[in-house]
């Protein structure tokens, strides 16, 4: 015993700067989460998109005219990916805390060798491995139906990413915060879904008028969408650059607030 406590002192880091074994056993914990239920995670949301893209070409996509330069359905394709892609990586971050705290499972999160920044890493990394997913097979599938291909693969990947990671790091907030399903659901419907429709998904934000256009500029969901359309049709609504700068140090805030309030232990420990 004199020997075991000399070796392996309580409180001291056996793992290096950073746990990459424990970080990669938790994403695959994450992302064989969402795969088990497939249908639900994966292809539910295209199924969503899909339907979108039908209702919206039945109703108005034949009396259009082009929209930046392209036909309307060209335009709404890309957005409407973006659209899933985006609510589908707060999905997986947000339920992953929500559903640990209320199943009492969160515990195996806790008491495991990972620090606050290893566990918001790997969690959101999982929920962009979520979105990445979603938007190949939505690609693909979309691109069966409308004429649309990429024209700028970088900025598909950056973008993606970006978003997906923003997403994720704002999940685990909401996942933190929520006490019951109920506080979820007001995160969704009053912060994730306004700013997704006030995003310029369905129009150019030029449309709007002058009060909810400035609200659009500042909007970051409308420099994810738009710069995920940009990879698609070569035309943005907005500014390129400054999207990409906006999400940057948008995307590093909200995971340090979602490190700080996990290491904090902010409403997970008594």
């Amino acid at each position: 015993m004199v020997e075991l406590g000399s070796k392996y002192k309580i409180g001291i880091r056996r793992f290096g700067f950073f746990n990459w074994i424990g970080v990669w056993t938790l994403y695959q914990k994450e992302v064989l989460r969402f795969l088990n239920v497939w249908i639900q995670t994966i292809f539910s949301p295209l199924i969503s998109a899909l339907l979108f893209l039908l209702v919206l070409s039945l109703a108005i996509g034949s009396d259009r005219g082009n929209v930046l330069g392209v036909p309307f359905i060209n335009f709404l394709a890309p957005g409407l990916i973006a659209m899933q892609v985006i609510q589908q990586s707060f999905s997986h971050s947000s339920s992953s805390f929500m559903i640990g705290k209320i199943q009492g499972n969160i515990v195996d999160i806790l008491y495991a060798p990972l620090s606050a920044g290893e566990v918001t890493f790997a969690v959101t990394l999982a929920a962009v491995t979520r979105s990445i997913m979603i938007a190949v097979i939505s690609i693909i599938t979309f691109h069966l139906i409308v004429e649309i291909e990429i024209k700028h693969y970088l900025s598909l990947i950056v973008f993606t990413f970006l978003s997906s990671f923003i997403l994720g790091a704002l999940g685990i907030i909401a996942g933190l915060w929520a006490e019951k399903f109920d506080h979820m659901a007001t995160v969704t419907n009053f912060v994730i879904v306004p700013l997704s429709f006030l995003s310029g998904t369905f129009y150019t934000i030029d449309r709007l008028p002058g009060f909810l256009h400035t609200i659009s500029q500042s909007n970051p969901f409308f420099y994810m969408i738009d710069g995920f359309r940009y990879s698609f049709i070569g035309v943005a609504d907005g500014s390129i650059m400054i999207g990409l700068i906006y999400l940057s140090v948008l995307s590093f805030i909200m995971w340090m607030i979602a490190y700080l309030l996990y290491k904090k232990g902010y409403k997970i420990k008594s």
